[in-house]
C-alpha cells in the first residue's frame, strides 16, 4: 500500500450537474444517457438507447467523454444513491439526465477502468452513504462528493487490478450475449406458433372466429393463481436480512429475476405465505415508472406492493404464460389509470384474457421451449457465482491484500 495515495474526488474531477426537460423532449432525437443506464451498468452501454431532443449548447455542456465518472444524486432509497458507471469511450451528440452528476477528469492519472471498479467497490459505498443525507429523498451535496477520498496506486497497477477485474466482466457479457440469442430464439418460436398461428399441423386446423379449433380464450383468473406483493415494516428489524428473497419493482427491468437484491423473514411478511411467489412465476409491475415491464422468477421470492406475480399452480404452461404476458402486456397497460403515477390494479390482472392451445399443442411447445429457458437459468446463475468471484476479489485487490 506504500505505492497508494488518498486523494479528494475534488482534485481529481470537476463536477456538473445532468440536463433537465420535460417528458416531450424525450423519444426523439440525440443520445441520452438515462438515470437507468448509470444505475444498473459499472461502465456505460456501448450504445445509448434513449434519445432527447437537445440543442447544440446542451450537447456540448452535458457531453459524455472517454473517463467521465456518472453518480445518481438523488432517489427514493439510500441504497440507489450514488451509484456509478464510467465512460470507456467519447459519445458523440451524447447528454446526461438531471438525475445523475457527472465527474470529468482534469488530468489522465486515472484510468477509467480503475476507478469504475474502485467506486463500485463496498469499501467506497461504505464510505459514501455515510456523506449521504436523507430528507424526503436521498440526495447528494457536489461540496461532499468532491471531498470524498479515494485511494490510487500507480498507473502500472491501477492497469493490472483493471485487467484482473475485467477478464470476469468478458466472461459475463458473453454469457449475457448467450442469453440474448435464446431469449430471442424464444421469442421467435412463440410468435411463429401462437401469434403467425403457424404451429404443428395448423394446416389441417381450422380456424373459428379467429381462433383455431380446440383453443380457447380464457381469463387469468379461470385458470391461474394471482398474488399481490406487499412491504413489511422496516422500522422491525427483525423482518429484514432473512433467508427469503424480496425483489422491489425496480427490479423487474431483469427479464429474468434470480438474486433480488435483498432478503426478508417470512414472518415479517404478514405471516402469509401466500405471498409467497415460487420459481417460474411470471411477474409484472403495476405502477410508476417501472408499469408493465415483465419478469420471469427463477428462484421462490416475495416482492413489494408494486409488483403481481401470476403463479400457474398446476406446472404445465409456465414459459407459455410469460412469453404470453410478455408479449401482449400493452393490453393491460392501455387499462391504467392515474395522472403522473399510472398504475393498474389486481383486477386488471385477473381480467386479462389469454388464448390458451390445446394440450397437445402446449406439450409439445413446452419440450421445446424448455431446453431452452433451462440454459437461460443456467447461465444466468453461471453469470451469479463469477460476479460473487469477482465481487469477493474486488475489496481485497483495492485494499492493497493482493499485490498485483
Amino acid at each position: 500500500m506504500s505505492e497508494w495515495k488518498k486523494v479528494k474526488l475534488g482534485e481529481l474531477y470537476t463536477v456538473h450537474n445532468g440536463l433537465s426537460k420535460s417528458k416531450d423532449f424525450f423519444g426523439s432525437g440525440y443520445p441520452f444517457l438515462t438515470f437507468s443506464n448509470v444505475f444498473n451498468n459499472w461502465f456505460l452501454p456501448d450504445k445509448l438507447e434513449a434519445l432527447v431532443q437537445s440543442t447544440d449548447k446542451d450537447r456540448e455542456s452535458f457531453s459524455i467523454m472517454r473517463g467521465d465518472i456518472f453518480i445518481t444524486r438523488t432517489s427514493e432509497t439510500m441504497d440507489e444513491l450514488g451509484m456509478s458507471s464510467v465512460a470507456l469511450k467519447d459519445y458523440p451528440n451524447a447528454t446526461f439526465n438531471g438525475f445523475t452528476k457527472r465527474l470529468r477528469p482534469k488530468n489522465d492519472d486515472i484510468l477509467p477502468e480503475y476507478i469504475g471498479y474502485y467506486l463500485r467497490s463496498k469499501k467506497f459505498r461504505n464510505k459514501f452513504l455515510a456523506f449521504s443525507s436523507m430528507t424526503t429523498r436521498a440526495s447528494l451535496a457536489n461540496s461532499d462528493l468532491l471531498n470524498m477520498e479515494v485511494e490510487i496506486p500507480n498507473k502500472s497497477i491501477q492497469n493490472n487490478i483493471a485487467e484482473i477485474l475485467s477478464r470476469y466482466d468478458s466472461l459475463i457479457e458473453n454469457y449475457q450475449k448467450q442469453i440474448k440469442l435464446l431469449e430471442e430464439s424464444a421469442q421467435r418460436l412463440y410468435k411463429e406458433w401462437f401469434v403467425d398461428l403457424r404451429f404443428p399441423r395448423h394446416e389441417n386446423t381450422k380456424i373459428v372466429d379467429g381462433v383455431p379449433e380446440g383453443w380457447s380464450y380464457m381469463k387469468i383468473k379461470d385458470r391461474y393463481k394471482t398474488v399481490l406483493g406487499g412491504t413489511p415494516s422496516r422500522s422491525i428489524n427483525n423482518y429484514w436480512g432473512g433467508d427469503i428473497s424480496w425483489i422491489n419493482s425496480g427490479e423487474i427491468n431483469k427479464l429474468r429475476i434470480i438474486n433480488p437484491s435483498e432478503k426478508i423473514t417470512i414472518d415479517g411478511y404478514n405471516n402469509s405465505s401466500t405471498k409467497l411467489m415460487p420459481i417460474h412465476t411470471t411477474i409484472l409491475a403495476i405502477t410508476g415508472a417501472t408499469l408493465g415491464q415483465v419478469s420471469y422468477t427463477e428462484i421462490e421470492t416475495c416482492a413489494n406492493q408494486s409488483v403481481v406475480g401470476i403463479i400457474d399452480e398446476k406446472n404445465t404452461t409456465n414459459e407459455y404464460l410469460y412469453l404470453n404476458i410478455y408479449n401482449n402486456i400493452h393490453s393491460m397497460i392501455n387499462k391504467a389509470t392515474g395522472g403522473a403515477q399510472q398504475h393498474i390494479n389486481k383486477d386488471i390482472v385477473n381480467d386479462y384474457c389469454i388464448m390458451l392451445p390445446n394440450e397437445d399443442i402446449l406439450t409439445e411447445f413446452r419440450k421445446k421451449i424448455k431446453p431452452v429457458f433451462n440454459a437461460i437459468r443456467n447461465y444466468l446463475f453461471t453469470i451469479e457465482k463469477l460476479t460473487e468471484a469477482r465481487d469477493r476479489l474486488l475489496p481485497k485487490l483495492m485494499s492493497g491484500e493482493i499485490e498485483v
